[in-house]
C-alpha cells in the first residue's frame, strides 16, 4: 500500500498519549495513527496483517518446545530453543515478514549462539546438504528458486508460497511453525547422531513436504 505525506491539527495531549502507546507497541507515531484510523474504517494494513500472523504463530510456538523472544520491530518475531549439544548453546529462529509481499513474503534466519569451531563445522555440513535436498525437491514439484545464505553462525532463507496458492492467517502461521519445527528436528537429531546419515533428513524432509498442506517454498 502506498504512503504519501498529509499534515494534521491534533491536539497536544492526544500526541503524547499517542506517542506513550506507539512507544509501548515498538513502532512511531505515523504508524500508529494510521493502525488507528484503519481499523476505524475498516481496512487491514500490512502491519496488522503482520501482527495478526505473529499472533497466531506465537500460539502455535507455545505448543512446542521454543520460548518467544520479544524483538523491537513489527516485522519480526523470533523463538529460541536449547540443543543437546556440549555446554547446550542455543538457536534462534528468527521469521521477519514483508509489508507489501510479492513473489516472498518473508526471510527465516537461524542463529546460533555458539563459539565452537566444531559445532559450527558440523552445522556448516548439515546446512550445505539441507539446502541442496531441499532446493532439488521443491523446485522439481513447484519450479520455484529459493535463497540461502550461509555464514559463520547463521543461516538465512527466503519465504514463498506455490504460486497461486492463498491461505489465510492461521494456515500461513501453522505452515511456517511446522517448517520451524522440522529443521529444528532435522538439526536437533543430526547433532546428536540420532540420523547417521542424509538418507535419514532425506526420509524426514520427504515426510513433512508429503503431509503438509501448506509447504513453504
Amino acid at each position: 500500500m502506498r504512503k504519501s505525506m498529509y499534515s494534521l491539527m491534533l491536539m497536544d495531549s492526544v500526541v503524547k498519549k499517542i506517542d506513550e502507546l506507539a512507544q509501548e507497541k515498538n513502532t512511531n507515531r505515523s504508524n500508529l495513527i494510521n493502525q488507528i484510523l484503519a481499523e476505524y474504517v475498516s481496512l487491514v494494513t500490512p502491519e496488522k496483517q503482520i501482527s495478526e500472523i505473529f499472533s497466531y504463530l506465537d500460539q502455535l510456538f507455545c505448543s512446542k518446545v521454543f520460548s518467544t523472544v520479544q524483538e523491537q520491530c513489527e516485522t519480526m518475531m523470533s523463538v529460541k530453543t536449547s540443543l543437546d549439544y556440549k555446554y547446550r548453546p542455543t538457536v534462534k529462529y528468527s521469521i521477519e515478514l514483508i509489508k507489501n509481499p510479492k513473489d516472498k513474503f518473508g526471510y527465516l534466519k537461524v542463529i546460533f549462539r555458539t563459539q565452537s569451531k566444531e559445532l559450527l563445522d558440523n552445522l556448516q555440513c548439515f546446512f550445505n546438504n539441507f539446502a541442496k535436498l531441499e532446493s532439488a525437491y521443491l523446485k522439481s514439484r513447484y519450479n520455484m528458486d529459493i535463497e540461502y545464505s550461509l555464514s559463520g553462525g547463521k543461516f538465512i532463507r527466503s519465504m514463498s508460497m506455490p504460486y497461486g496458492f492463498v491461505v489465510t492467517y492461521d494456515e500461513l502461521a501453522k505452515g511456517i511453525s511446522n517448517y520451524v519445527a522440522m529443521l529444528d528436528e532435522l538439526i536437533k537429531n543430526y547433532l546428536s547422531q540420532k540420523f547417521t546419515s542424509f538418507s535419514q533428513i532425506e526420509k524426514r524432509y520427504l515426510q513433512y513436504i508429503n503431509s503438509s498442506s501448506t509447504v513453504i517454498i
